[in-house]
């Protein structure tokens, strides 16, 4: 398992009964988690919070604000800032526990000793984006199909200093737009996505993760360049192990370029019992 432990502006602070007890800077949430599946002590701590979101019996739910907040705050990763804000689906624009994964982009584009093109799939507010262009890439093209998720990210941009770095924001299916790339002739040394389980484009084209990720895949292999430096997948669909993903990429991308497949969990540490949350799957193919 990849752990997310260089955190000091973000904390899991416990978790158990289906919920998670977070901090973002000074403010802490409590949360539902379908992961922290083991029993958890309602101590004092857990009563101590400036929202809770409560699931709805019909699906959906609702958060419950015990402090009045404002619109967003930041938060930083390193050298990174994101903007936060709790949205009506009980997110608030940042995956914490991606940060192993900036982290292992960021060491491979610096030690490339050469420009780095990076695609940046399903991008959401664009974690991946300003890791990969604080860490020097040439330039690196964030696809996301919600214009209000590309806007956050263009923020993120500003938040992180990064405006003078090339970065370019596309609202578009994700796989029309590998497609058309193709299609021009453009290359990519690193892409990275995050696809989700269910999906639609803007233009109400349907993803569903089990049907779409192979033919994405594929699409993406006639983009990347001759030297790639990584292809990254992240997952959070329910039923799909990291050895689905480990086993995409052998079969796809090992036959084409020499390198290292590497597939696993990622998850956070948990601050009160010292065990960790688990947040999803990985699978990473890198250069030699």
């Amino acid at each position: 398992m990849r752990v997310s432990n260089e955190w000091q502006s973000y904390e899991c602070i416990d978790a158990g009964n289906g919920e998670k007890l977070e901090r973002w800077g000074n403010v802490i949430f409590r949360r539902p988690d379908p992961q922290a599946m083991w029993p958890v002590k309602y101590t004092d701590v857990w009563k101590k919070v400036d929202g809770f979101y409560h699931r709805s019996s019909k699906g959906g739910g609702y958060w419950d604000f015990k402090t009045k907040l404002p619109d967003y705050w930041v938060i930083n990763y390193k050298d990174l800032a994101f903007k936060v804000s709790p949205t009506n689906f009980k997110h608030t624009g940042l995956f914490p526990e991606q940060a192993t994964n900036w982290d292992f982009m960021m060491d491979k584009i610096r030690g490339a000793n050469r420009p780095i093109k990076v695609l940046n799939l399903f991008a959401y507010t664009g974690g991946a984006t300003m890791a990969c262009a604080k860490a020097g890439a040439t330039e690196v093209v964030h696809v996301d199909a919600s214009k209000g998720m590309n806007a956050w990210a263009k923020e993120n941009m500003h938040l992180s200093k990064l405006d003078d770095c090339k970065i370019r924001f596309i609202v578009d299916d994700c796989l029309k737009f590998v497609e058309r790339e193709a299609r021009r002739g453009h290359k990519y040394d690193a892409i990275v996505m995050d696809p989700p389980s269910y999906g639609r484009g803007p233009n109400g084209e349907m993803w569903k993760f089990e049907q779409n990720l192979d033919n994405l895949i594929k699409a993406c292999l006639n983009i990347l360049s001759d030297k790639p430096l990584f292809f990254l997948i992240n997952a959070y669909t329910t039923g799909i192990s990291s050895t689905v993903l480990y086993n995409i990429l052998k079969t796809t991308i090992e036959p084409l370029y020499n390198g290292k497949i590497d597939a696993g969990e990622v998850g956070l540490p948990i601050t009160n019992n010292n065990l960790i949350l688990p947040c999803g799957i990985y699978g990473r193919w890198q250069c030699d």
